[in-house]
């Protein structure tokens, strides 16, 4: 059925914009009408072009350049839409980019009529004068993906936070004399100031065109698109072409770009953002991650911006003996290109200026200008990750953010609709380069810089404080603020109760004495987060109890030795961490919380055993002593939510017949971590094998064998402190394996890995096999392997040359091995190489 959506009668006096518009819509309802099926989409479609008419009609705008290039774009989108709804097959992947990118046009509709500024057509493409830290990358980038690879069409990717250099990266490589001379046309566009389609096409058909055949402006203006996508085709048509599209934002419609040349002759198009949500696919291996500069590729950056481009000379010139100093404010700027140019721009100009002394300047660095410039970043975040990017200001500076404590902080605060959204919302994170995976897949970390931009953003629209207790405490805001960061030195933590009961989160950083009357605890009356990791915390107060309203209670990495029975009053409780905590008791109070979803502990002494089959709604629980969960036995079957778990104290006396009984009826069970006893040997697990929902598994502590029969869905396997005498390869090869980390788990000189075996694993991870000293490789093994880590194993001077994918290679060891490695033939492969002794 038709769209019941406001129309407004169209008048013949109005613009041949809105006439087009008009049309365009009646072909829409048209064909939509005449298939008499019900299509979201379609109607989706329909309603977006009311609504942009509807504002066309409203603003009374004009004919003009800018709008007939958003129509025409409109255009181009309707007749993509009508190509879909005709075709058989679910094409809504697709109608989520024609979406994305009519919302675009709509905005940019209603910017019409205040400033048409932003249409620029020149392109600045010269060279970078201040290019530090870049060689490795150019040099890289040209062997793995522009140069050398097949010969066959590809687009590449360079991806990374703002300011991090794509930008300047891309220029290194237009402008190489390699490149120049290899690509019969080369076209570049930036596409950070709202450039439509249309005009996009234009600027690459005026820089690919034959300069004995140029088409005016105008005459490109007044084609649609369609015919201006057939021209550029023609113009590339057997040539090798290089086509840059800078500063690509995730709505941007480009499918257009597959329906290029694609003769088997090295083209190649280069485009810089920072996500990989594009409307064209880039393979993985043809994405290349920017990385910021160490610290002493910073000093350089710094010396080069402070020194050369700001007309410093003589006794103005940045003094050396002020070196450590520098390096010291430096570290503010965390590597990030754009901050350290900032920064230098900003001294050079205030010793101009004023006169003042070069320690006096480096005490007041201020990077206000620095945030500004990373103002569009943020707004051009997908809106679904702004509450997410603005949560990231509750954590320190330059720390390890865990998966599962970010994840959870969302859902206790309310920051994402449901648990279940979390893991989309961490991945665009990712993608939107706001955080960097860190060595361990589920470890990221923030930029400092942008760290400072998700203060100053929350401080504004989250109702962020944070107060400082240094001896001059910063007192609270006079309008109600709803989180709070306290950063607390060694001395005495001393606290007001002004304004807490609108205080839903409370995070506490730095380390210091928590001594708080009861008076304090009972003010936060909307209190859900509790945070107190590697705070230093020796007591936990009974007053604790009084905040009945918390979800999520961090008191990881501390050294509290009692907890009080008034925890267990926390009924609403759903996230509990107290790893860390060397020997801590606790009561027997946990059959009380059942709330919690998610228990983090480890040696923990219990008078009584835990309660936990009490607990029905719990998800995760690491570590579990094997006595407190064979005591618990007869009720563990009611865990039928249970995903992730932990059991540490195995020896030879554990009945691990009843233990893995029990565990193979948590049909959820998916992630399981067995723990020995200290320096005891563990029992034998060949019973693993009746675990057939595993999918993660980690042994740490001595094995006298590796188990026989391994759950067969096991993608990701770790060996810790294992010892192994015999060589686990063989069996190992023949999982189903993605994942595989061996640390300190086998004491044998040579490692055999046979042939055709270990298929699917990507990430291989060998630490301290402190007797290695050879790996053979069977043909075609390691088929798919991605990335490679050594550390710790100083015998081990040769590598294996068979590997046929490997992407990165990452080594810890001797400096005389590392030098030998480096000129191997090993490497030579490899997108990522980063060995150091």
């Amino acid at each position: 059925m038709l769209l019941n959506y406001p129309l407004r009668q169209f008048r013949p006096s109005r613009s041949m914009s809105e006439a087009l518009l008009f049309s365009v819509i009646q072909k829409l309802d048209i064909t939509y009408r005449e298939e008499r099926e019900t299509d979201e989409h379609m109607e989706r479609v329909i309603k977006e072009m009311r609504e942009i008419l509807n504002i066309v009609s409203d603003k009374k705008l004009e004919d003009g350049r800018r709008l007939n290039f958003l129509v025409s774009d409109l255009v181009d989108v309707a007749d993509d839409a009508l190509d879909l709804f005709t075709k058989p097959g679910d094409f809504s992947a697709f109608y989520e980019s024609i979406h994305s990118w009519m919302g675009e046009i709509k905005k940019q509709m209603l910017k019409l009529g205040d400033d048409e500024s932003n249409m620029t057509s020149s392109e600045n493409v010269e060279d970078d004068v201040d290019v530090v830290g870049l060689d490795k990358d150019v040099e890289m980038l040209l062997r793995t993906n522009i140069i050398g690879g097949f010969g066959y069409w590809k687009p590449v990717l360079i991806k990374g936070m703002p300011g991090v250099g794509k930008t300047t990266l891309a220029k290194e490589i237009y402008n190489h004399a390699t490149v120049v001379e290899r690509f019969d046309r080369r076209a570049w566009v930036c596409l950070s100031t709202n450039v439509t389609l249309k005009e996009l096409l234009i600027r690459l058909i005026q820089q690919v065109e034959d300069p004995q055949n140029l088409h005016t402006s105008s005459l490109l203006e007044n084609m649609d698109n369609r015919s201006l996508r057939d021209m550029l085709t023609q113009h590339l048509q057997g040539t090798r072409y290089l086509i840059v599209l800078d500063d690509l934002p995730r709505q941007m419609r480009l499918s257009f770009l597959e329906a290029l040349p694609e003769e088997f002759n090295g083209s190649r198009l280069l485009f810089t953002s920072h996500t990989t949500q594009m409307d064209i696919y880039v393979a993985r291996e043809d994405v290349h991650q920017m990385k910021t500069l160490d610290s002493k590729e910073s000093w350089q950056l710094f010396l080069k911006t402070i020194n050369h481009g700001n007309k410093l000379t003589g006794g103005h010139k940045f003094p050396m003996n002020l070196e450590h100093m520098a390096k010291q404010m430096l570290r503010k700027c965390d590597g990030l290109p754009l901050a350290i140019k900032e920064v230098g721009k900003q001294l050079a100009e205030r010793k101009l200026s004023g006169g003042s002394e070069w320690e006096e300047l480096l005490e007041s660095v201020d990077f206000g200008s620095t945030l500004k410039l990373l103002e569009p970043f943020y707004q051009k975040l997908d809106p679904r990750l702004e509450s997410c990017f603005l949560s990231m200001a509750f954590f320190r500076e330059n720390t390890t953010l865990k998966a599962e404590k970010v994840t959870e902080i969302w859902v206790a605060g309310g920051l994402v609709d449901s648990r279940y959204n979390c893991g989309f919302n961490l991945y665009g994170l990712i993608n939107e380069s706001v955080i960097e995976v860190r060595e361990k897949s589920t470890e990221y970390r923030m930029n400092v810089v942008l760290h400072m931009l998700s203060i100053q953003k929350a401080e504004e629209k989250l109702g962020l404080e944070i107060l400082r207790n240094n001896g001059n405490n910063n007192q609270p805001s006079e309008s109600p603020r709803h989180h709070r960061v306290i950063i607390c030195s060694r001395d005495k933590f001393n606290h007001s109760t002004d304004q807490d009961k609108h205080i839903v989160s409370l995070f506490f950083h730095g380390g210091g004495y928590l001594d708080t009357s009861p008076s304090y605890w009972e003010s936060f009356e909307l209190l859900k987060i509790l945070d107190l990791e590697d705070f230093g915390l020796k007591i936990l107060p009974e007053s604790i109890g009084t905040l009945v309203k918390v979800r999520y209670l961090g008191l990881r990495n501390n050294y509290v030795k009692v907890l009080p029975d008034s925890l267990g009053c926390l009924e609403k409780l759903e996230v509990l961490d107290i790893a860390h905590n060397f020997m801590v008791q606790m009561p027997d109070i946990i059959w009380k919380m059942d709330s919690l979803v998610h228990i983090y502990m480890s040696d923990v002494i219990c008078q009584k055993p835990l309660k936990i089959d009490a607990l029905q709604l719990l998800e995760t629980l690491t570590y579990v002593s094997v006595d407190n969960w064979t005591y618990a036995l007869p009720g563990l079957k009611m865990l039928t939510s249970l995903k992730k778990l932990g059991i540490e104290g195995l020896d030879g006396n554990s009945d691990v017949s009843k233990m893995m009984a029990s565990l193979a009826e948590l049909k959820n069970l998916e992630h399981l971590i067995l723990r020995g006893y200290r320096f005891r040997r563990m029992p034998c697990l060949d019973e693993l094998r009746i675990l057939h929902s595993l999918k993660t598994l980690k042994l740490d502590g001595l094995l006298a064998r590796l188990p026989n029969n391994l759950p067969r869905k096991i993608e990701s396997l770790t060996l810790i402190d294992s010892c192994l005498a015999e060589d686990p390869m063989p069996l190992l090869g023949k999982l189903s394996l993605s994942y595989l980390k061996l640390r300190n788990a086998y004491t044998g000189q040579q490692m055999v890995i046979l042939h055709n075996s270990f298929r699917r694993l990507e990430v291989l991870c060998i630490e301290e096999l402190w007797n290695l000293r050879n790996i053979q490789c069977g043909n075609d093994a390691l088929h798919s392997l991605l990335k490679l880590e050594i550390h710790d194993c100083p015998y081990l001077d040769t590598l294996p040359e068979c590997i046929p994918n490997m992407n990165e290679i990452k080594m810890v060891t001797t400096k005389s091995i590392a030098a030998k490695i480096r000129n191997s033939d090993f490497i030579s492969k490899a997108v990522v190489v980063n060995i150091n002794p």
